[in-house]
């Protein structure tokens, strides 16, 4: 019966210790894939807003060619020279909700906003749907593609 004591007692003694010991704290999670693309859409939009194209130049891809709400094709380097001429300047923009699918190394990005804009010195606020697909090369994700139109 002392046997049984001692080792009921020896038992709970270390369960005690055990239960008083700091639990592991998880590592702080990377932010999910969607979480991250959709931060670089509103990258984006700080930079557009402030014509730093130096910015999105890590966020748009070389390769990169964009539809216009007019249907007309846009390459990087004719919107970053759009942008420095003044042509499109966008002043301010809401964002609506964004939907991100992911598949594997690429992710769509399907969303909208409400801006106030300019384009080719005309007033081209409104209300916008877009769409952008990202790639993930060298470990970071960039903008290959994307297709804007105006809601009437």
């Amino acid at each position: 019966m002392k046997k049984f004591v001692l080792a009921a007692l020896l038992l709970s003694v270390s369960a005690g210790f055990s239960l008083a010991q700091d639990k592991p704290v998880p590592a702080a999670k990377a932010p999910s894939t969607s979480a991250a693309i959709k931060q670089l859409e509103h990258d984006w939009t700080d930079a557009a807003k402030a014509g730093d194209t130096d910015k999105l130049s890590q966020i748009i891809a070389e390769d990169w060619n964009g539809v216009g709400p007019d249907g007309s094709k846009l390459t990087r380097q004719e919107l970053f020279d759009s942008m420095k001429s003044g042509k499109y300047k966008i002043e301010s923009m809401d964002f609506g909700p964004m939907e991100v699918k992911v598949l594997g190394n690429t992710a769509v990005v399907q969303g909208s906003d409400t801006e106030k804009s300019i384009t080719d010195g005309k007033d081209s606020s409104g209300k916008y749907f877009w769409m952008d697909v990202f790639t993930k090369r060298d470990g970071k994700w960039v903008a290959v593609r994307s297709q804007l139109t105006k809601v009437k």
